[in-house]
């Protein structure tokens, strides 16, 4: 595929781990999602030998700190020719616009994470926000889309919306996918993939359904025969 819009999540803790487990994947089918524990064990080494392999990279780090901070954490790395990292979208808007800065719209893309996928509204009680979750993705989404942002990390539940809101050009990076067989695990605002895509996401993040699989490279040609037809 010229532009797979699946992104395997190496929820793994070592550097030999993530390789043996690419091996097993095909650049042409997904892309790659390295982690905080991933990338703390491993480093940037690994993300070079992964680059090597001919996959795209999200580094999925989720910076939030002061703006100075974030920005010289993006631009190190845009550094490393990743794809694409993210940022908390809660650090706000100076944060959000000091990243901009750092990584120039057309090079590595940049999005923002509006909720985790892992909260509900009791979640959402216990930290003082107020409104549901759709409501605080809704706004913390128009601020990112107001700092120039390339996109944000929503579960498919909201997806929908956020593409009528903010156009096709907007990048909507939707974690918590399930097979329509699969168990929730620790995720509670799931979905599966076709209903994603249908949604309006544009890239899937999904790991323990691919990377636990018989045949995790069978099971992403099965979930991009599923959703073909469907992108937009």
């Amino acid at each position: 595929m010229k532009d797979p819009c699946i992104i395997v999540a190496l929820d793994v803790s070592s550097s030999t781990e993530a390789l043996r487990l690419a091996d097993k994947l095909d650049p042409d089918l997904c892309r790659l999602k390295v982690g905080k524990e991933l990338f703390t064990a491993a480093g940037p080494r690994l993300i070079e030998q992964l680059m090597l392999k001919k996959f795209d990279i999200f580094l999925d780090l989720k910076f939030h700190d002061i703006p100075n901070t974030v920005a010289n954490a993006c631009k190190a790395a845009a550094n490393l020719r990743v794809w694409m990292v993210n940022v908390h979208a809660l650090g706000g808007r100076k944060m959000l616009m000091a990243a901009r800065e750092a990584i120039p719209p057309g090079s590595t893309k940049l999005i923002a994470v509006t909720l985790l996928t892992s909260m509900d509204q009791n979640d959402l009680m216990d930290i003082g926000l107020q409104g549901t979750p759709e409501e605080i993705v809704e706004r913390l989404a128009h601020l990112t889309h107001d700092c120039a942002l390339d996109g944000v990390v929503c579960s498919a539940l909201e997806a929908q919306k956020l593409r009528q809101q903010f156009g096709k050009d907007f990048c909507l990076v939707t974690p918590g996918i399930r097979l329509a067989d699969g168990q929730a695990d620790d995720q509670k605002r799931i979905s599966t993939p076709r209903q994603a895509i249908q949604n309006g996401s544009s890239y899937l993040v999904i790991g323990r359904p691919i990377t636990q699989a018989n045949d995790p490279r069978l099971m992403c040609q099965q979930i991009n025969s599923e959703i073909t037809g469907l992108i937009a």
